[in-house]
């Protein structure tokens, strides 16, 4: 039975090397060749990329432009929606198993349409196998392989989780891969907090020569409260759309329906988000400090006034705590 018995320490090892890895994906610098503009949307996890981009990316489509929908979360669920809740075949799942095959991956194995728009999902290992930003990484690189940069479209959508910062997830904004970032979140502090975050990234590798902007904010459940109109005023970036706080979208969304289409009650709405996401240039954010992100909400809300009370080592030792003896030496008075 012993032999049976993984080496803990040997694979421990294994994902922290991997874990290490500097990303070996080279993106070219070259100008581009076509029209295509490549945005990375980011935001909290659960904040509602997913409906945003597969309405945005419907609509697009229905106006006739060329769209291309990548999911990047591990949790493969930027499709969900498109495909009416049926699971899209990763390519990371797809490409370790051709690679056991013997079988090249091919385009119809990882992309699939709908509504005019082609989709796809990168993947992600399981929860402890592996990591998700490498996973990132790796999917890329067999897209350039399929020839992703030859490819011809009006729009390539990336759809990024912004509250995990390893360097797979940051790929877009690091290494130029696209022109600009557009953010989502809502009316809370957590939300703004991760864009703010991704803000501090873009405004980072600008300063260290990058081109990727923000082209603007997305408030979805806007319920009127106003810190993310706020927020967008903050750091100087323009509201793209305010999706409501309506059941109906919940009810459609929950039941994978699109109503980024003209024949929806929400079309008009979705149909200008569209127009602003073509149109928003990419610009350089001012991200906030801790303070700044603090003072866009009521103070009772967000634990304002609260003092920093230093811990004692008595504190720490609790019914252990001894008076320790002092080595300090005490000169009389002379």
């Amino acid at each position: 039975m012993k032999d049976d018995v993984p080496d803990l320490k040997q694979f421990d090892k294994r994902l922290r090397d991997e874990a290490a890895q500097e990303p070996t994906l080279e993106i070219p610098h070259d100008p581009p060749s076509k029209k295509t503009q490549i945005i990375a949307i980011y935001g909290k996890g659960g904040i509602g990329k997913s409906f945003t981009l597969a309405n945005l990316s419907h609509m697009m489509a229905e106006q006739g432009k060329r769209v291309l929908l990548i999911g990047c979360d591990p949790k493969s669920d930027t499709t969900s929606l498109l495909f009416g809740g049926k699971a899209c075949p990763t390519i990371i799942e797809t490409s370790t198993r051709k690679n056991l095959a013997g079988e090249p991956v091919k385009i119809g194995d990882v992309c699939f349409k709908r509504g005019g728009v082609f989709a796809m999902e990168l993947g992600g290992p399981e929860v402890g196998r592996g990591c998700g930003g490498r996973g990132i990484i790796h999917g890329f690189e067999l897209l350039e392989k399929l020839g992703f940069h030859d490819w011809d479209f009006d729009y390539v959508l990336l759809d990024f989780l912004g509250d995990v910062v390893c360097g797979g997830f940051g790929l877009p904004i690091a290494r130029d891969m696209a022109q600009k970032v557009i953010l989502v979140a809502s009316n809370d502090l957590q939300s703004l907090y991760v864009a703010n975050n991704v803000c501090s990234a873009v405004e980072y590798f600008r300063k260290l020569g990058g081109n990727v902007g923000v082209a603007g904010l997305v408030i979805n459940k806007d319920d009127h409260s106003g810190e993310a109109q706020a927020f967008a005023a903050a750091v100087d970036i323009p509201v793209l759309a305010a999706i409501p706080q309506d059941d109906d979208l919940r009810k459609k969304s929950a039941n994978y329906q699109i109503v980024g289409t003209m024949q929806s009650q929400w079309g008009d709405l979705f149909a200008g988000l569209a127009e602003a996401v073509a149109l928003a240039p990419p610009v350089r954010p001012r991200p906030l400090d801790q303070d700044g992100l603090l003072g866009l909400f009521d103070g009772s809300d967000t634990g304002a006034g609260v003092t920093l009370e230093p811990a004692t080592d008595a504190d720490m030792r609790g019914k252990h705590a001894k008076p320790k003896p002092s080595l300090e030496v005490i000169y009389d008075d002379a």
